[in-house]
């Protein structure tokens, strides 16, 4: 694609990531046939085609509207066009660049700000986030349907973690929703390593991964927690800890992503280089150990959902497949596996109907099979599909736990 960057933009940092990323496209249109929002709406502009057309538009100087910022926004930044395009466009850097851009362009109405600010202030904030859920489960018979289905309705209580006894020893990130949304995901990954002979450490001072700030266009701040984050594990990274777990995928595509974001920064960069490098989804630390040590088991029917972030982001489609069928569980075909459960993030705060639109169908695709259970991998889309109080929703390696305990 042929470009004429503005002045504004032209040769700086951020405007050779947009030239490179609008050069490769080639306009071809494999990625409308994977896109979530496209298959819904219909719309040329509400797909990856469509924004990029609309943020090259903005960077050569074009006319920007508020127009513009909501094809933008309904953007679930599931990377399924990544995944399809033939020529590699990497289309999630030129979306944050463009998110930013546009958001100091066209501002936005003073309800949205707040919106934004608050969920900032609330979701990456651990305390807080748990205190008004508990507030939230008291007065859930009076809140209204669309806010009452975003509490959680069967929360595991966490067991009790074992003492980190072994040699190998990794990492293990907390998070800022999944302790009070889903408390026993941790405990349970903490016990089934240990049965593998992996300690699993948390270091409380590790916060939130910096996802929920950079992805609602508070960039700078997202960097901040991704800079706390790396002081919190770096002496235990040179004590020799092996990799950083993370067992919410959406923050584990965020944490694989702190080199680049990061590679700038003369304090922080190789530090970051060295985090992502470390970092590692649950699945991918799972599937090369000798699971058959612990025995075939005899688990539930269930129907796997691979978050985007998974699949898409950190390109594993298939590893939790995979590690469940070695460890005896029998598991359902799911079409339309590509395709995003509206989950992303806060997008089921801020596009609701779209969001809920796509959780209905994902819905359709999973429970086709009659699964007993449908196992995840990243709280947000466990929360989004559980809410339909439909199929009981766990993350996968809980259930690998109640087998092994059974």
């Amino acid at each position: 694609m042929e470009t004429h960057l503005a002045d504004w933009i032209r040769n700086t940092p951020e405007g050779n990531e947009v030239e490179a990323v609008l050069r490769a496209c080639v306009h071809c249109g494999f990625c409308t046939a994977t896109c979530p929002t496209y298959q819904l709406l219909g719309d040329e502009l509400d797909s990856p085609r469509g924004r990029i057309y609309l943020m090259k538009q903005m960077f050569e100087g074009g006319e920007v509207t508020s127009s513009t910022r909501e094809h933008l926004d309904r953007c679930l930044t599931c990377r399924s066009c990544e995944s399809t395009c033939p020529s590699g466009v990497q289309y999630h850097k030129l979306l944050d660049i463009g998110r930013a851009t546009i958001e100091k362009l066209v501002p936005r109405p003073a309800g949205e700000r707040v919106q934004r600010t608050l969920l900032r202030a609330v979701i990456p904030n651990p305390t807080v986030f748990k205190t008004l859920l508990k507030a939230g489960e008291i007065v859930r018979p009076i809140l209204p349907k669309a806010l009452s289905e975003k509490m959680p309705r069967r929360s595991k209580k966490a067991r009790e973690r074992p003492v980190p006894h072994h040699q190998r020893r990794m990492l293990i990130l907390e998070g800022c929703a999944q302790p009070s949304l889903s408390p026993n995901t941790n405990a349970a990954t903490a016990r089934v390593l240990d049965r593998l002979g992996i300690s699993v450490i948390a270091v409380p001072e590790a916060g939130c991964c910096g996802a929920v700030d950079f992805h609602m266009n508070a960039q700078e701040h997202g960097l901040n927690r991704a800079r706390n984050n790396i002081d919190a594990w770096w002496p235990m990274i040179e004590q020799g800890a092996e990799a950083i777990i993370q067992t919410a995928s959406g923050c584990g595509a965020f944490v694989k992503e702190y080199g680049y974001l990061l590679r700038s920064d003369p304090v922080y960069a190789e530090k970051a280089k060295c985090v992502s490098e470390l970092a590692k989804d649950l699945v991918e630390v799972m599937r090369k150990e000798p699971l058959e040590t612990l025995g075939v088991l005899s688990g539930k029917t269930l129907a796997v959902h691979c978050p985007c972030t998974l699949q898409h982001a950190q390109k594993l489609g298939g590893a939790i497949e995979e590690v469940l069928k070695r460890l005896g569980f029998a598991l359902t075909a799911v079409s339309e596996g590509h395709l995003c459960c509206g989950s992303a993030g806060t997008y089921s705060i801020t596009q609701p109907e779209i969001s809920m639109a796509l959780r209905d169908r994902k819905l359709v695709a999973l429970e086709k099979g009659k699964p007993e259970s449908i196992v995840t991998a990243n709280i947000g889309c466990q929360t989004h599909l559980a809410s339909a109080g439909k199929t009981p929703v766990h993350h996968w390696i809980e259930l690998v736990d109640e087998a092994l305990n059974q």
